[in-house]
């Protein structure tokens, strides 16, 4: 076991990847795939890693079945980092996917002490519930954690006899009696739609970020270990959106952080113009030596939800140059994310009495 160990509650940015990939064992997300998937996720780099996602290409390729698993714990307000999860989801979704998207309420309300109690939990079920129909999930994609039947939980429970104290602790560095149980509602929320009752046995995809390999190395251990005809899942990787301040990622603990997708107009063009940038000390400077978009955190809101590449790449290119100042960017930058957060908005107030019904059941 590595001495090493990734946080998957935490918030804080991981820069060395190369470093994780050899301590864990991940793969490199191969150049031609990201080619043939077609999608600016993969095109711009933003997916970075995978466990057997050959499996995956390979149902893709030849029109067969796969399992499309991702989830949402309900504790807090969704952010511009989770918009880029559904995003992926939704691509798997169109590749034909037998599609599994977790409200987890449970999950939140055990491993998070801001959550005092499963009412809050449900409230913030509902919210993320409503953005992520908005975003474009339908109704049949998505369950709740709470509401699910009881085949599911006893399969959580006969998860907890394939992990000791021991293990859990080598891995995740504690034993949080509330994050154990979160963690085989996780475990079941990807192992589960192989039993029988659901959709047999077959391979499965989930989209995380780094910080989440824990729970998915923890995963594909026990799926190896169980006496049901199991694929062990396939994951894929991609470069957590990181805070608007240095060093940090879009957290919804951390609301200064993060565009929230109920933020305001005014609100979210305030948190882009205060951002970090890679601009130089003085206009003058930028001009001569050019910005660097790379480490700039309003040109990454672009790279990761933008939806035209060449507009995204002509960006990056004049900013290096030292034709696009950091003020352009986040003009430009701002004008789309107000644009776009209007419109869903909109969207969400349609969607929460749908929403609503799916969490409470009336």
């Amino acid at each position: 076991m590595a001495d090493e160990r990734i946080d998957p509650w935490g918030n804080a940015e991981i820069k060395d990847y190369s470093h994780i990939f050899k301590e864990f064992g991940l793969n490199a997300f191969p150049e031609e795939w990201k080619k043939s998937l077609n999608h600016r996720l993969f095109e711009r780099g933003i997916i970075i890693a995978h466990r057997d996602f050959q499996k995956i290409m390979q149902r893709i390729s030849s029109k067969k079945p796969f399992i499309n698993i991702t989830g949402i714990a309900s504790s807090g307000f969704l952010h511009l980092g989770h918009k880029a999860d559904i995003d992926l989801f939704k691509f798997f979704k169109d590749c034909k996917a037998k599609n599994y998207f977790a409200i987890s309420d449970i999950d939140a309300y055990v491993s998070r002490e801001k959550i005092p109690d499963m009412e809050a939990a449900k409230k913030f079920a509902a919210d993320n519930l409503a953005h992520a129909l908005a975003l474009g999930l339908e109704t049949k994609d998505v369950y709740v954690q709470s509401r699910k039947e009881p085949r599911y939980y006893t399969f959580a429970f006969e998860l907890g006899k394939k992990i000791t104290q021991a293990t859990f602790e080598a891995i995740y560095g504690h034993v949080d009696l509330g994050k154990v149980s979160a963690g085989l509602l996780q475990y079941a929320d990807i192992l589960h739609q192989q039993l029988k009752e659901y959709e047999g046995r077959m391979p499965s995809i989930t989209g995380i970020g780094l910080d989440q390999d824990p729970h998915a190395r923890l995963t594909r251990d026990i799926a190896q270990r169980l006496s049901y005809d199991i694929e062990v899942p396939s994951f894929i990787y991609f470069k957590h959106q990181s805070g608007l301040k240095e060093g940090t990622k879009m957290s919804s603990s951390d609301p200064d952080t993060a565009i929230f997708l109920n933020d305001s107009s005014e609100a979210a063009a305030k948190k882009i113009s205060n951002a970090f940038t890679g601009g130089r000390n003085t206009e003058a400077e930028q001009r001569q030596l050019g910005g660097n978009p790379d480490v700039c955190k309003v040109h990454e809101i672009l790279l990761f939800h933008h939806p035209d590449s060449r507009e995204v790449k002509r960006i990056y290119d004049e900013c290096r140059k030292g034709k696009w100042l950091c003020r352009e960017c986040k003009q430009f930058t701002s004008k789309f994310v107000v644009q776009f957060l209007k419109k869903h908005q909109a969207l969400v107030k349609k969607k929460m009495p749908i929403a609503q019904k799916i969490v409470y059941g009336k």
